[in-house]
């Protein structure tokens, strides 16, 4: 341990301590913009700069080892005028139309300005013109607002391997952008957002859909209909003052309907069905000698990442559609079929925790009845958004349900939102398949958890099932190595391309990187979904009625040929550049 002073104040951490994390123990928060823990330690911004006694500088704390007997001052008038100048010199090349931007009152420069009172005029000259990127259909790259705190790059090269994005140029000139100054769209992007998520200003957004949706909602011959995935009701609360971790499902229900939806769905109901589709696939495997291991196919960045990265195991992804994809597909089949509505008249809207998913819906093969099975995506944000615009008092709804039967789900259905979700609901399905017993327990708790890799093995009728849980694509590359080295002898895997699953997706509600850093957001989003699924009457998604009924009715079976026709998918290999 090693023992120091800190504003007077006397603390004792281990040896290896940052002065940053230093005084937190302290109770002194230092203020940080580039800094992200264990991803971007790199005391670029000099925003967390202290004076340290015997030093001839200042430290940037996030980097700044502690020693014995270290006599460190985080708030004397010469460090705030160290930063409140650097934040002021930061603001003389920054675009500032705060009312406008989307990060307006959300937004780290923003508050510390407020906090440091900060002249914008302070510094002029000079200003970096750019164009926007909006080449993608998920995202939008805004320069003119960018920081250079590089937290985008090291997310998109450290976390998630990608490293489509870094600096391109020097000095006053360096911006972020990708090699050779090509479009996002030019370059295997593998649109899951996470830079987003961590971006301290309004440099990068989601591409909005919110207009194309109240364009279709205005016009009469549109039949508009909308269903929000398991993730979007344990983070929703956020962006309305609720704590994280507050599971706002049935005020959610009844916003989508006062905002003109004819049908308010649930994803959850088709991620029961991709249960009772990727279970069977699965079974069909492991009897008959099919390719192994089987990997989960409901997270679009993964599927970018696989198709790019690693197209040899093209054929170890299940072919069934993502819940999203099937629940557009179901809809403008079977639900237009019974409604007596042609197909091109209905116009559904996913509501989703994910970029990617805006992504998804253009890819081909989507399109079971000869038209886009998903017409719009919106991200949580973007959901939170259209409410404020309506003047929907939010927090003052009563609870609301979701329209029968593409609303009734289980809570199998439920759990798809976190990483191990999906695993642990196709094995409560698969298991009870193949025994043809009823499980005395289940809860697969060796695949929870938000661990990056988690691995189990199970006896089922005799047969030695081994699975792994993967999140965040550098730990998907890991088992897709093993894979492609043929080490690896599981027969099921699960990949989401976010860390954590869709809980943490690219389209949530922004946390600000002093709340990532000392809050475990992730797992309170985890324990709202976990939560529902306890308290369900119904667990399992073999045992939905209306899945049951969805099958008698117009599937036949898992597995049939219209099943096939209508809820299965294919891929294609991909150049990386």
């Amino acid at each position: 341990m090693v023992n120091l002073k800190i504003n007077g104040i006397s603390v004792s951490v281990p040896e290896g301590t940052t002065i940053l994390e230093a005084a937190k123990v302290a109770g002194i928060k230092i203020p940080t913009l580039c800094y992200m823990k264990d991803i971007n330690e790199i005391g670029a911004c000099r925003i967390c700069v202290v004076e340290v006694k015997g030093a001839r500088s200042m430290a940037a704390a996030c980097v700044y080892p502690v020693a014995e007997g270290m006599e460190v001052i985080t708030n004397s008038e010469k460090v705030f005028k160290s930063r409140k100048a650097t934040l002021e010199l930061i603001l003389s090349n920054h675009r500032k139309d705060c009312l406008s931007c989307d990060r307006n009152l959300n937004c780290e420069l923003q508050e510390l300005s407020k906090e440091y009172g900060c002249d914008t005029k302070a510094y002029q000259g000079a200003v970096s013109k750019f164009e926007k990127d909006e080449s993608t259909d998920y995202l939008v790259r805004d320069n003119t607002k960018c920081i250079l705190c590089r937290r985008c790059v090291a997310v998109c090269n450290k976390l998630q391997t990608v490293g489509v994005i870094g600096a391109n140029d020097r000095g006053f000139a360096t911006h972020i952008a990708c090699e050779f100054e090509n479009n996002l769209s030019d370059v295997p992007c593998v649109a899951c957002g996470q830079c987003i998520n961590v971006c301290p200003t309004g440099a990068l957004h989601e591409k909005e859909e919110i207009d194309n949706v109240k364009e279709a909602l205005a016009d009469p011959n549109k039949y508009v209909v909308v269903a929000s995935a398991p993730s979007v009701r344990a983070a929703l609360g956020e962006e309305f003052g609720y704590p994280i971790g507050t599971n706002v499902e049935g005020k959610m229900a009844t916003a989508l309907r006062m905002l003109g939806f004819k049908k308010v769905f649930d994803v959850n109901f088709t991620a029961d069905l991709t249960i009772l589709e990727e279970s069977h696939e699965l079974i069909e495997r492991i009897q008959n000698g099919g390719k192994l291991p089987m990997i989960t196919s409901c997270s679009p960045g993964w599927i970018n990442f696989m198709e790019r990265y690693y197209p040899d195991l093209i054929g170890n992804i299940s072919t069934c559609k993502s819940p999203q994809q099937m629940f557009g597909a179901v809809v403008k089949t079977y639900f237009a079929k019974k409604a007596g509505i042609d197909p091109k008249d209905i116009y559904v809207v996913s509501v989703m925790p994910c970029t990617a998913k805006k992504g998804e819906k253009n890819r081909n093969d989507q399109n079971a009845a000869g038209v886009p099975d998903i017409d719009a995506v919106l991200t949580t944000r973007e959901l939170a958004k259209f409410i404020k615009q309506r003047g929907i008092i939010f927090n003052e709804l009563a609870d609301g349900e979701f329209d029968s039967p593409i609303g009734e789900f289980s809570g199998a259905g439920v759990i798809f939102g976190v990483t191990g979700g999906v695993m642990e609901a196709a094995l409560r399905t698969a298991v009870e398949t193949i025994t043809g017993k009823e499980l005395p327990a289940l809860d697969f708790t060796e695949v929870r958890g938000l661990e990056g890799i988690k691995e189990a093995s199970y006896n089922v009728g005799g047969l030695d099932v081994k699975v792994a849980v993967a999140s965040g694509l550098s730990n998907a590359k890991v088992l897709c190595d093993k894979i492609r080295n043929g080490e690896a002898d599981y027969q099921f895997i699960e990949i989401m391309c976010c860390p954590g699953g869709c809980i943490n997706g690219g389209g949530q509600p922004i946390i600000d990187n002093y709340t990532r850093k000392n809050v475990d957001y992730k797992a309170l989003r985890a324990s709202v979904l976990y939560n529902q699924d306890k308290d369900s009457k119904l667990r399992k998604s073999h045992d939905n009625p209306y899945i049951k009924e969805l099958y008698d009715s117009y599937f036949e079976k898992p597995g049939s040929h219209i099943a096939h026709e209508v809820l299965h998918t294919t891929y294609t290999a991909k150049k990386k550049y």
